[in-house]
């Protein structure tokens, strides 16, 4: 049994004081949810105030990016041994928007995932199809390139500490959201690949996270196919009583 994780990614938002708030906020309204794990991924600069808030409860905080080297002259970056210092958990590695605006390829998003690993961060790996792929029935073929070139290449007991998130870029922050049955197929058929490369024991454990303006009306539909094993959530986990709705759906 696969448990579901529940994970607010907060991008560019909000300061210290406003994560203690919410995370103040948030604790008691999910302290009683069924067995989830729950993350927050606030911005570098608010990871000690949430680690601090959330000390002691069920919930983990998780950063949303690292670089892959340890240390050196590598300006505005942070290394994953820095992360796991302060106390942090999760990262998210590859974000649509993270390929789209700061480069990063499938090869650099590979990097990241073990050097994340090296470190003991469990790595959130993206994936997903920008609006032209999909109109163009090309979905399945981005995601099994992704897959083959970020993902494929590592060991089996590196790859059995990751979860992936399928995010379709045309539904990230569009208010446009996959149907429980777009997004099932895409999470059967990565599935599919990760049974290829890492057999049936590694496809039935992995935890596939759907990520694309998730919300409390559209969460039930979506938890309700056997291969969405979580979210990835983006606007929705701003608002601790909005998140709060998700993780205890």
């Amino acid at each position: 049994m696969r448990t579901p994780v529940l994970a607010g990614n907060w991008k560019m938002h909000k300061t210290a004081p406003e994560t203690i708030a919410f995370l103040e906020r948030l604790i008691p309204m999910v302290a009683g949810a069924a067995p989830r794990e729950i993350v927050i991924c606030p911005p570098f600069v608010n990871l000690p105030a949430a680690i601090g808030a959330a000390r002691a409860t069920r919930i983990e905080i998780g950063a949303q990016n690292l670089f892959w080297l340890k240390e050196g002259a590598y300006t505005g970056e942070v290394s994953a041994p820095m992360l796991t210092s302060i106390g942090c958990q999760w990262v998210i590695i590859g974000h649509s928007e993270r390929r789209q605006y700061f480069g990063e390829t499938d090869e650099t998003v590979l990097k990241k995932i073990i050097a994340a690993l090296e470190a003991g961060l469990k790595p959130i790996v993206c994936v997903g199809e920008r609006l032209e792929e999909r109109e163009a029935n090309a979905t399945e073929i981005v995601l099994g390139s992704q897959f083959a070139s970020g993902i494929a290449p590592l060991e089996p007991g590196q790859f059995s500490k990751i979860c992936i998130a399928y995010e379709p870029v045309w539904a990230i922050g569009t208010g446009k959201t996959a149907t429980p049955e777009i997004a099932a197929a895409a999470h059967h058929f990565l599935r599919s690949e990760i049974r290829g490369r890492f057999g049936d024991e590694a496809a039935a454990a992995c935890r596939i996270l759907y990520g694309g303006s998730v919300k409390p009306d559209n969460i039930g539909g979506l938890m309700a196919q056997p291969d969405i094993d979580g979210a990835l959530v983006g606007g929705a986990s701003l608002d601790p009583e909005s998140f709060a709705s998700l993780v205890n759906h």
